[in-house]
């Protein structure tokens, strides 16, 4: 469905946002914007906890946009929450209370993830050109890296260092001396000389700052005349000018400035001494700066789902490419477990359990390139940790689980919720592979499966598991696994009358 309307909310670890937009021949149009200075990434523990001041202030700025998304569908909203969120041991205790304030739901996005809608973003935001672009975002706990072509990302990398932590590692007090600054940009080169090479390999033409630590910045430069010759947006001498000045004053708060905001003061000092790291490691002498983020990236990676240009499907088929999978295989089984889903639904099943039946059914044999033994671990291993464009953490874990469960004991999966439709799939995916356990086009038998109990029933033609005793014994051990985890799978032998053999 293609929705007029849609929006994007993004809980950054330093301000969450929440962006409206209006959809016209494919292009997307701000119509409201909404910011709240959360500073999620000050409210984490040594330990990486997220303390209950800081939940509470997401937790009221999430009410807040809730109410101005009321009457939204949920097709037509996406939520992503970044770095914070992504290091906090009890993540998963916030994210339901998030939810819930919102009304939607709301993926963990990777790094990497992360940087490629802040480049599709970006890129929707700057005039067209036909050179490589290098767009630089300093979030609030982590830093972006991306190189890209048009609307097209490149090469992206995302580094753990922002505004927020930085300001809290380096300037907890808010005190700015040159010692303090001086550690706080060697640190932030530290990070940057990993990547520092390849992108200079990759190359580009232009650099961009996109987001608030860049537009911050460029603001103050413009505003107070910092840039040589009155340039617009980032210049190393006019960020050389700005650390003298901030070591001069002592603090941002003593900035006698124009452009430096009250909801930035805190996050300033850490945000410049990255900035800096990032013009010296790469060797910049200016930056434009781009409207476009994270939250216009989203926009139009969901306007790109509505036509049916999903990126997940992308990485599905580059991972099928990288892994090998093989083709005819891939093709049987997943014809056979969307058949299965649709006789278990009745024909009621959501797309986005087709989705991810169709995706795992493609994945499933991807831990055969590690080792055909345990292949299963092998590929759910795989889906779990690489970096996977498209997908969220928590649809990464979703796919993973499914492909851990396609074969082998069920135990490993025990703490999936009884009630959850994954195991509906799981049951499609695990049937799919047993009768295509031959791997060839031989025709099928007449097979059907309805719901039984807490769990399911199978019907084959008596006949056909006699003539075939090695599936047959597969089967009752399918039961027999079932079974432990205390789930019903019933299988039935009809014979050519109907009746149950």
């Amino acid at each position: 469905m293609i929705y007029e309307t849609v929006a994007a909310v993004d809980l950054g670890s330093n301000s969450f946002r929440l962006q409206v937009g209006r959809v016209v021949d494919n292009q997307i149009y701000v119509l409201d914007s909404l910011k709240e200075p959360v500073r999620l990434a000050s409210g984490l523990s040594a330990d990486k906890r997220l303390d209950a001041a800081a939940q509470e202030r997401g937790l009221d700025a999430l009410r807040r946009f809730g109410e101005r998304l009321r009457g939204f569908d949920e097709g037509a909203v996406r939520a992503v929450a970044t770095n914070t969120l992504r290091v906090a041991r009890n993540a998963g205790d916030f994210l339901p209370l998030a939810e819930a304030a919102l009304g939607f739901p709301i993926e963990v996005i990777a790094g990497r993830e992360e940087a490629r809608l802040i480049y599709i973003g970006t890129s929707h935001s700057l005039p067209p050109a036909n050179h490589r672009r290098l767009v630089v975002d300093i979030g609030g706990g982590s830093t972006e890296f991306i190189i890209g072509k048009r609307h097209l990302p490149q090469l992206m990398e995302s580094l753990y260092m922002g505004s927020v932590s930085y300001s809290l590692r380096f300037f907890p007090t808010g005190r700015i001396d040159k010692k303090r600054l001086r550690e706080a940009q060697a640190a932030a080169a530290q990070e940057i000389e990993q990547i520092a090479h390849e992108y200079w390999r990759f190359g580009w033409q232009e650099a961009v700052g996109s987001s608030g630590t860049a537009h911050a910045i460029a603001d103050i430069l413009e505003l107070n005349g910092l840039n040589p010759g009155g340039e617009s947006g980032i210049t190393r001498v006019g960020l050389e000018r700005l650390c003298a000045l901030l070591v001069k004053a002592g603090s941002a708060e003593a900035l006698a400035l124009q452009g430096v905001r009250d909801d930035r003061l805190a996050v300033l000092p850490g945000g410049v001494a990255i900035m800096a790291a990032v013009f010296a490691e790469l060797d910049l002498d200016r930056m434009t700066y781009g409207d476009g983020a994270l939250r216009l990236g989203v926009m139009y990676d969901m306007l790109n789902r509505f036509h049916h240009h999903d990126m997940r499907d992308a990485t599905v088929t580059q991972f099928r490419r990288r892994y090998q999978v093989e083709g005819e295989q891939v093709e049987r089984v997943e014809a056979t477990a969307l058949a299965a889903l649709a006789q278990l639904s009745g024909g009621e099943s959501s797309e986005g359990e087709r989705q991810f039946l169709c995706w795992a059914a493609r994945l499933h044999e991807i831990g055969i390139s590690v080792a055909h033994n345990g292949y299963h671990k092998h590929g759910a291993y795989i889906l779990t940790y690489a970096d996977m464009p498209g997908f969220s953490r928590k649809d990464q874990g979703r796919l993973a689980m499914l492909v851990l469960g396609h074969r082998g004991k069920l135990e490993k999966l025990t703490a999936l919720p009884p009630g959850d439709s994954l195991w509906r799939l799981i049951f499609c995916l695990r049937l799919a592979v047993l009768l295509h356990r031959t791997r060839d086009d031989r025709v099928l038998p007449a097979w059907a499966v309805k719901p039984y109990g807490n769990g399911f029933q199978l019907d084959l033609p008596a006949a056909w598991l006699a003539e075939n005793p090695w599936t047959a014994t597969a089967f009752a051990e399918e039961t027999a696994i079932w079974r432990r985890i205390d789930r019903d799978y019933v299988v039935k032998s009809k014979n050519a009358r109907g009746g149950t053999a």
